[in-house]
């Protein structure tokens, strides 16, 4: 049975061997380490084989006899054995070859989750330009690994700064005609129009409680119009919108594999949050401060 166990031990000679002593005696096998320094203490992170009959309790009180501290104990599988700088490089050419992935590899890559849940108490927080990520998980993240996940996160911001398209403030031209898109309100939806022709549309939806201050928008551009600026107008417009109507957050859901979203709320100069779940991204966007769109 393999576990993985975070303690904090004091930093000082003889501690780690201690605590080494104490697992041998027990039968514990120690599979691997990785050390956290930080202050007067140390964090150590072990992959822990155990006898089938041990649980996260016992395992707690076998650390704890060996002087350590914030003892957190979960079951996981063989990939925990993974080499660290291995996983390190194919998280950054995941994120390389898919930006808006960001969220879940790096959930992944520190053994935590995108999405709340009731027995996590810590957080950390990193921002792909104005876009904060959040990742959540039981044990305490330490100081390196802040600065690994600050480090991802600059990555992702540069990559994306090299791929964002210069946007023009009208919303762009289609390449081969002289069609500028013009933009109208139609009750609760925002429409793009050229020549005629709807090429995009934002709508947003009803509240989904008896509160006005949520609202979901659906944003749709044909693909021959895409990556012209046109997603970004519609957002910006369907965000004032929202507000008029009441809403002081926004949130856009699309499939995780998009990688126009990210760009595009980095255009329309919006701060969100956003994470992954499964096959869905969700980006929730404060609205409360921008100026509602005009009647």
């Amino acid at each position: 049975m393999l576990w993985r166990v975070r303690t904090t031990l004091p930093d000082r000679p003889g501690t780690l061997a201690a605590l080494a002593d104490e697992c041998g005696r027990a039968e514990v096998n120690i599979l691997g380490l990785q050390v956290f320094p930080g202050g007067g203490q140390v964090t150590d992170e072990l992959v822990l084989s155990t006898p089938d009959d041990w649980d996260d309790d016992r395992l707690v009180a076998l650390l704890g006899s060996a002087g350590g501290q914030d003892v957190n104990a979960q079951r996981c599988t063989e990939d925990a054995l993974s080499d660290q700088p291995t996983r390190y490089v194919q998280a950054a050419r995941a994120v390389l070859a898919q930006p808006a992935s960001f969220p879940d590899v790096v959930a992944h890559l520190f053994d935590a989750d995108v999405a709340p849940a009731s027995d996590v108490h810590d957080v950390m927080e990193m921002s792909v330009a104005d876009v904060l990520v959040q990742i959540r998980r039981v044990a305490p993240f330490t100081a390196t690994e802040h600065a690994r996940g600050a480090a991802m996160a600059e990555l992702v911001s540069d990559v994306l700064g090299r791929e964002r398209p210069a946007f023009s403030p009208s919303g762009g031209r289609r390449m081969g005609s002289g069609a500028t898109p013009t933009y109208a309100v139609r009750g609760s939806t925002v429409v793009a129009m050229a020549d005629g022709t709807t090429v995009g549309l934002a709508v947003v939806h009803p509240p989904e409680d008896d509160s006005d201050v949520v609202r979901t928008i659906d944003i749709d551009v044909d693909a021959a119009w895409q990556r012209r600026g046109i997603g970004t107008r519609l957002l910006g417009d369907s965000a004032r919108l929202a507000r008029r109507l009441g809403a002081e957050e926004i949130i856009l859901t699309t499939a995780h594999d998009n990688r126009a979203v990210l760009p595009m709320v980095l255009a329309a100069g919006m701060r969100g949050r956003i994470r992954m779940a499964g096959e869905t991204l969700t980006v929730r966007i404060a609205v409360r401060e921008l100026k509602p769109l005009a009647e």
